[in-house]
């Protein structure tokens, strides 16, 4: 299996961990992991770096989950990747949002 090159977008860097471990426990290994503490660092990591799939937070300081998601549809950062946003947050305008900004899963 070739690396699955992800990124983890989340403010609290024990849950960037959290999320990659149990990535390796689901069987997504070899892993290669990059991670940004808020959508704006997200954003910067996508412009140096291709990646397979991003999981990322709604709620984080500077830019938000779901402005980073819009600002990488919008700035074509990586097409056709699938974004799964991983929160808190279980609002019914909540997942909308994120569906309509092009999250695939939620």
């Amino acid at each position: 299996m070739s690396e699955v090159r992800t990124l983890i977008v989340d403010d609290s860097s024990v849950m960037r961990k959290i999320v990659e471990r149990s990535l390796r426990l689901a069987g997504l290994d070899p892993l290669v992991v990059y991670e940004a503490g808020s959508g704006s660092e997200g954003l910067e990591v996508l412009k140096a770096q291709q990646v397979d799939l991003i999981l990322s937070d709604i709620n984080m300081p500077s830019m938000d989950g779901l402005e980073f998601l819009r600002q990488v549809r919008a700035q074509n950062l990586a097409p056709g990747v699938p974004v799964v946003m991983i929160t808190t947050e279980s609002s019914m305008e909540c997942v909308q949002q994120a569906i309509q900004a092009g999250a695939q899963s939620y």
